[in-house]
This record gives C-alpha cells, structure tokens and sequence, in this order.
C-alpha cells in the first residue's frame, strides 16, 4: 500500500456532526506553552458552530508564547502563569486550579502545555482534563515524540487525543490519527504533517468527551 504525503490512517474517525452535542456550552479552560495552533483551531471549531463550547480562559507559562496573541486576536482573555516564579510544581498546579475555578471552567483542554501535572490539578478537575500528545500511545511518551519515533525506525506514528491522569501521557483514549513516517522525513517534516492531525481530531475529541464521558471511565 503506497500513502501520499498528506495521507492519514484514522484509527477512529466519525466527523464532528456524528457526536451528540450538549445543551449547553461547554465552559472551556484551555493551557498552553508555545504557538497556540491547537488553541486556534479549537476556537474556530466553536466559530464555525462545529462545537458547542466557549472557552472561559487561556493560561500560559511562556512569556513569550503566541498563544497569547492568538487569544488576544480572538477576544479571550489570556493569564500568565509563570512557572518560574514558583518553587514547586504544586503551588503552580493550585495557582493554576484557582485561576481555572475564577473562570467556571468546567473542562481543560492541554493544547501544548509542556509541564507535569500533579494531583493538585488533577483532582480538581478529575476526568475532565483533554491532552493532545504527538504519538499513538501509549508509545513515545514524554517529550521530543517526534524524535523518539524517527529514532525508533517505526513506519507509521501519529497524535492522541486522551484523559490526562497523573501518569504521564496516560488515561483513556478519545481518538488516535496515524501518520505515516517517510523516509526523507526530519523531525521538523513529520511533526508539521502529525500536527495537521491533532488539528482535526481535537475538536472531535473534546465533543465526544463531553458527550459520552460515562462509557470511557
């Protein structure tokens, strides 16, 4: 079987118009630390009328991060939360819970959010925390995916959309794209084709969450 450059193996694959939506909007928080790309699609996705959601409020680590700018462009509010300034990853987690709580977050969305979560985080928010990883877990955890695949030799590899837990990149599974690994492929290449990925099934991943949440727990 030859794949075109641009060719995606859905592991699971209904459209957006498949899932049920719910009554009311959900109340998004959603965390970011570099470009924002996944914040973006996800707000053109509610734009569009594609997802019945709102997002309450964009927190960052990275001063320098575009996903500021992408909220500004957009009208949400975005806070800075600067992991520096805190001595140990709770005190940034209850910051960070506080600050989600101010908002009336009801789900988190972690679109490129490059910081362990601890309990702190996670019980306050239990089963309603979405990441969006550049793998097909649960292989290539952690961070520099893209890399560890090249590395690896393997032929296809992709993106997850799953629960966050305290293990990291580990809870239920929502939805996997597979992509697959060319052979003049450099980390920069493959990641700009897994991330095409990630733009299509977070959206879908977040609606099915919120719709049927029950059936994954």
């Amino acid at each position: 079987m030859t794949l075109r450059p641009d060719s995606t193996l859905s592991l699971i694959s209904p459209s957006i118009s498949d899932v049920r939506q719910q009554v009311a909007p959900l109340k998004l928080g959603i965390m970011a630390s570099g470009n924002g790309s996944n914040f973006d699609v996800v707000a053109q996705a509610i734009q569009d009328g594609q997802l019945n959601a709102q997002i309450q409020v964009l927190i960052y680590n990275n001063p320098s991060a575009k996903a500021a700018v992408r909220a500004a462009n957009r009208g949400v509010e975005a806070v800075l939360l600067n992991h520096r300034n805190y001595k140990i990853r709770e005190e940034l987690d209850e910051k960070i819970v506080q600050t989600l709580q101010h908002y009336d977050v009801e789900w988190v969305i972690l679109a490129g959010w490059m910081r362990l979560l601890t309990s702190v985080f996670i019980d306050a928010f239990p089963d309603k925390i979405i990441n969006i990883h550049p793998s097909l877990l649960p292989s290539f955890k952690g961070i520099h995916a893209v890399e560890q695949a090249l590395a690896s030799g393997v032929k296809i590899t992709g993106c997850t959309a799953h629960i966050a837990c305290l293990e990291m990149d580990s809870g239920p599974i929502l939805m996997q794209a597979a992509v697959p690994v060319l052979p003049d492929d450099t980390a920069e290449t493959l990641h700009a084709r897994i991330q095409i990925q990630e733009h299509r099934i977070l959206p879908l991943a977040i609606a099915l969450a919120a719709s049927s949440s029950k059936s994954f727990f």
